[in-house]
């Protein structure tokens, strides 16, 4: 099949480049990406500067590097880019997870969204860094794997799925699940520095309370299994909609 590779990590991110090695082996794999690390863009879009492609060589082959956010990228991509379109949009392998809430920040899951806007079946795949340790190449055959038995059924459903590895290697994989977003709450900080010239800035820290429920991507990664969660962009809320009818307005 043909397949649009995008991340938010940047083109030159271990992620994308151990995914377009694997890929390419079996697919036709264009690779359009921003030129550096764009992670927690959610999906925004550039509007006030003009977009820049470079074309680049990469290890596993010719990519293109555009100064500009994820969405940008997959915009770019379907719409002037590529000579026609392709089968597949996946965006990863991200360099952290992206489970429950992360989703509305994430710009790893915001451009396999934009795919799916553009009318496309999209991959969002991030993995779980422990100790520094990131098996890429494990995702990335995972990612293969899944493509050469369940591809056809992604692309004529049209799916949207956000897929999570855990931590550590291969053999410490228990299986996979299918899942739905948990509920991740930031509790942030926002600790008060003074530049060198004299001037307040704020940095924001903190920490993330997680609800491990059952069934829940957190709790599926948390086990030792890879999570696959179906998405979805409708954002009505069906039951108030139905409620606020029956109001007299």
């Amino acid at each position: 099949m043909k397949i649009l590779l995008t991340n938010d990590d940047g083109l030159y991110a271990p992620g994308i480049n151990c995914l377009f090695n694997v890929l390419k082996e079996k697919h036709t794999v264009y690779a359009v990406a921003p030129e550096r690390e764009m992670s927690a863009t959610g999906h925004a879009i550039t509007l006030h500067k003009p977009l820049r492609v470079k074309e680049v060589e990469l290890e596993a082959g010719m990519a293109q590097a555009v100064n500009g956010t994820p969405s940008d990228c997959v915009k770019l991509a379907l719409e002037a880019i590529l000579p026609s379109p392709p089968d597949l949009v996946i965006s990863g392998i991200n360099r952290g997870p992206n489970l429950g809430n992360d989703v509305f920040y994430s710009g790893t899951v915001s451009a396999a969204v934009e795919g799916y806007f553009l009318g496309f079946p999209a991959l969002a795949v991030s993995l779980v860094i422990k100790n520094d340790f990131a098996d890429f190449d494990f995702g990335a055959r995972y990612i293969n794997d899944l493509l050469s038995r369940h591809g056809q059924k992604i692309i004529n459903s049209r799916y949207l799925l956000n897929i999570n590895f855990p931590p550590g290697g291969q053999e410490e994989i228990r299986g996979t699940k299918i899942t739905r977003l948990s509920k991740r709450n930031f509790s942030n900080i926002f600790d008060q520095r003074i530049d060198p010239r004299g001037e307040k800035y704020y940095w924001m820290t903190g920490s993330i309370e997680e609800k491990k429920e059952e069934g829940s991507d957190t709790l599926a990664i948390e086990e030792g299994f890879v999570s696959i969660t179906p998405l979805c962009v409708d954002l009505t809320h069906h039951e108030q909609l139905k409620d606020l009818k029956n109001l007299d307005w």
